[in-house]
C-alpha cells in the first residue's frame, strides 16, 4: 500500500488498489493479480496490469464524445487519475452474440434473460436481432446478481428517467466498441459498463473493453465456425479459466489453485501481451517502474490537482 498526499480514503480490490484523494479524485493503480472464478491467484502475471490499464485509457478516450469519463489522465503505465463519481449500484452488461452465461441459460431452457425476451433457434456465439441489455446487481462482497430493467427501475435502485440514460450510453459505448473491434479483425461479443455521477452529469467509469472485462471473437473464420458447429476463436482472459478447469479447480470449496510454474505465468504474461497488441494494433513497450519512482510522480501529480 502506497501512502499519498491528501489521501482520505483506501480500497483494495481483487488486482485493483483504488486511493481516493481529497475526496474528490481517486488514483486507480491496476495491480499484476490476476482473479478467476472470484479467487485471486497465488502469483502477479507480470505486465498484466500494465496491458489493462493502457487498453482501458484508450478505450476511453475514444469513446468520450458519447460520454463524459472519470478519467483525468494516466500518468504511469499501470495507473489512472481521474474524478470520484457516485457510483450507480448497477453494472450495464451489453451482449451482441449468446454466449457465455447467456448461452448456458438459453441452452437450459430459459427465454427471458433479465426481462429480455430471447428469440427461438438460437445457436451458440450466434448473433442477437439487436444487442442486448442484460443487468447485474453490484455486489460488494459475493456474486453479482442478474436483475432486469423493471425490478431496478420499481425498487428505486436507479430512477426511470437516469436509466433510460444509462441504456442509451450502453448502446452507444457498444456500438463503438464493435467498430473498433471490428477495424481490428474482431468481433465484440459482450461486455459490462459501469457509471457514476457528480451532481447531474453522468461519468462512465471503471475500464471499459479489456480483455478482462470484454469477450471478442475473431472476426475471420467467424461464419465457418457458426455453420461447422465449432467452438470460436476467442480474445479474452477465458484461457486462464480453461487452464484453471484443465486443473481441476473453479472456485469451488475444498478445490486447489493449481501449481503456476514459471512457465505457466510466463505464458499467460504472453498472452496479455498478444492480446494488448492485437487490440490496439501496436506494439507492447515493457515499462518497469519502481516504487519510489511511482510515489514521486504521483506526489506530483497529486500536488497539481489539490492546490
Amino acid at each position: 500500500m502506497l501512502h499519498l498526499p491528501h489521501q482520505t480514503n483506501f480500497y483494495k480490490g481483487k488486482v485493483r488498489d483504488v486511493y481516493t484523494i481529497a475526496d474528490k479524485y481517486l488514483v486507480m493503480l491496476v495491480s499484476d493479480r490476476i482473479s478467476a472464478f472470484d479467487v485471486v491467484l497465488p502469483r502477479p502475471i507480470p505486465y498484466k496490469g500494465q496491458v489493462l490499464n493502457q487498453i482501458a485509457a484508450q478505450s476511453l478516450e475514444a469513446t468520450k464524445d458519447i460520454v463524459p469519463n472519470w478519467m483525468m489522465n494516466a500518468p504511469l503505465p499501470n495507473v489512472t487519475i481521474g474524478h470520484k463519481c457516485e457510483t450507480y449500484p448497477v453494472e450495464m452488461v451489453v451482449r451482441g452474440n449468446i454466449a457465455g452465461s447467456a448461452w448456458r441459460a438459453y441452452k437450459a431452457g430459459k427465454r427471458v434473460l433479465c426481462g429480455v425476451p430471447l428469440p427461438e433457434g438460437l445457436k451458440e456465439n450466434d448473433f442477437f436481432p439487436t444487442p442486448i441489455i442484460t443487468p447485474t446487481t453490484k455486489a460488494h462482497e459475493g456474486h453479482d446478481e442478474e436483475i432486469s430493467r423493471e425490478e431496478i427501475i420499481s425498487s428505486g435502485l436507479v430512477s426511470e428517467k437516469e436509466y433510460e440514460q444509462l441504456e442509451k450510453y450502453t448502446l452507444a459505448i457498444f456500438e463503438r466498441g464493435r467498430q473498433i473491434a471490428d477495424s481490428l479483425g474482431l468481433i465484440l461479443v459482450d461486455t459490462k459498463y459501469e457509471f457514476g455521477k457528480i451532481g447531474d452529469i453522468i461519468y462512465l467509469i471503471d475500464e471499459i473493453h479489456t480483455p478482462d472485462s470484454s469477450r471478442y471473437f475473431y472476426k475471420e473464420g467467424y461464419e465457418e465456425r457458426q455453420k461447422a458447429g465449432q467452438p470460436q476463436k476467442q480474445l479474452s482472459k477465458e484461457f486462464v479459466r480453461e487452464w484453471l478447469m484443465e486443473n481441476s479447480f473453479q472456485g469451488q470449496e475444498g478445490q486447489q489453485v493449481p501449481e503456476m510454474t514459471d512457465e505457466v505465468v510466463k505464458g499467460i504474461s504472453e498472452r496479455y501481451i498478444e492480446l494488448y497488441e492485437k487490440f490496439t494494433g501496436h506494439k507492447f513497450v515493457k515499462e518497469d517502474v519502481s516504487e519510489a519512482d511511482m510515489v514521486k510522480r504521483l506526489n506530483e501529480e497529486i500536488e497539481k490537482l489539490v492546490k
